[in-house]
């Protein structure tokens, strides 16, 4: 806008014509100022003044980029022991079955279902073959109905460890049958411990939940005398076989964020740790095991942490007894259920650091009424004195109670890792 040069005194004839000169400038002035932005005021220069310019001008942000976050999955892992199953169980879900069923074997996992339910990833050793082909059959060579896998896929199991002493019970007929079953099962099931031979040792089992992948595999100390014949379409490894054991877990630690392996070992009916279980566990946790989930005692065995050769810690539950059998001893009618989680820590720089964290043993219930009926397992902390009174086991120890239950478990497990409640 040109500058306004002030008016000079006027002579009378132009009086007039210069208040109305001077009214239209106040007129213009107003309207002018109605559409300049707040703060943008003439001073009276050819130019915008600073103030002006610096009322007009986006401001400068201040506010800093924020850093980048490490991103952090954290998963919730559980692993039941031995599911061992007798005639009297099986019988009793083939006189549930309905609607086309053969066998109902979901009332047996009704109780821990909701439990599985609140877990992300869900390990059972299925101590007995399953197929739908064969008979079944019990101690001292056992096979189940596979509608009993079924029943603990509907309760949350998703991850089956099939190497254990019983698994060439039936020899090679049996296995060929477990492998279709298997393969019938949804494509979500992962199982761990049966090898189409050497070729198939490099396999190595994986699941991926969340971002984090997790190995699984599994050895069984001994298969009851019965050796691993040619006929036989898979086989196990043996404890003994530590050259094919130590490259299957280097491997699989170079594949996944944790390695979880199974074992089963050490003396039936024993709660004492033998040597040759911790001198296996000490070496699986340098070659790469991040958990050892040790069964086959049918009864409680403590848990530690080691320390790995790399630096890392590793847990190992050496024995979670029995998850549901119809065996006579209290010890061997109470088992535990292993709750830890799985965390991975990936930086903003794409390092990758994984923990074990909080691992905690639950112990659990074996509980038949009179006569070995309504075979089904419980956390104790569901469990109650009722129950207990109940239990079919007091026909030939009449003392058994909620007590002798919290008992064997405080008995057995250091108290860093036992929870009852």
């Amino acid at each position: 806008m040109a500058k306004q040069s002030t008016p000079r005194r006027r002579s009378g004839k132009h009086w007039v014509g210069t208040l109305l000169t001077a009214g239209a400038v106040v007129a213009c002035m107003g309207l002018l100022l109605r559409f300049l932005p707040v703060g943008t005021i003439p001073t009276g220069g050819d130019e915008p003044s600073d103030s002006a310019v610096s009322s007009t001008e986006p401001a400068a942000s201040s506010v800093p980029e924020p850093e980048p976050e490490p991103v952090v999955e954290t998963l919730r892992f559980s692993a039941t022991g031995d599911d061992l199953i007798h005639s009297p169980i099986y019988k009793q879900a083939a006189r549930r079955a309905a609607n086309g069923q053969q066998y109902d074997f979901d009332y047996c996992y009704a109780q821990v279902a909701p439990f599985y339910a609140q877990q992300d990833i869900n390990w059972i050793n299925q101590e007995t073959l399953c197929s739908d082909e064969l008979e079944p059959s019990s101690y001292p060579c056992f096979s189940t109905p596979g509608d009993c896998a079924r029943a603990l896929y509907r309760a949350g199991i998703r991850v089956f460890s099939l190497s254990n002493n019983h698994t060439y019970d039936k020899g090679a007929a049996g296995l060929a049958a477990t492998l279709r079953f298997w393969e019938s099962m949804p494509e979500d099931v992962v199982t761990t411990g049966l090898w189409r031979g050497a070729d198939d040792y490099s396999r190595i089992p994986l699941q991926t939940v969340n971002g984090v992948t997790i190995a699984y595999l599994s050895y069984t100390e001994h298969t009851n005398g019965i050796p691993t014949s040619s006929s036989m379409p898979a086989n196990v490894i043996y404890t003994s076989q530590t050259d094919v054991i130590e490259q299957q877990v280097r491997a699989a630690h170079q594949q996944a964020d944790f390695v979880i392996v199974g074992v089963h070992w050490g003396v039936e009916d024993s709660h004492t740790i033998v040597d040759g279980q911790r001198t296996l566990a000490q070496q699986l946790a340098d070659w790469g095991a991040d958990v050892i989930v040790g069964t086959h005692p049918h009864v409680l065995q403590d848990a530690q942490w080691l320390s790995a050769a790399d630096g890392r810690q590793t847990f190992v539950a050496y024995s979670l007894g029995n998850f549901l059998s119809t065996q006579n001893r209290p010890d061997q009618l109470v088992g535990a259920i292993l709750n830890l989680q799985l965390q991975k820590t990936t930086e903003p720089d794409g390092t990758v650091q994984c923990a074990v964290l909080e691992p905690k043993l639950l112990p659990m219930v074996t509980h038949y009424d009179a006569g070995k009926s309504n075979v089904r397992t419980y956390l104790f902390r569901d469990y109650t004195q009722e129950l207990a009174k109940q239990h079919g086991v007091r026909a030939k120890h009449s003392d058994f109670s909620l007590d002798t239950v919290q008992k064997i478990a405080q008995n057995n497990i250091s108290s860093d890792f036992l929870e009852l409640t």
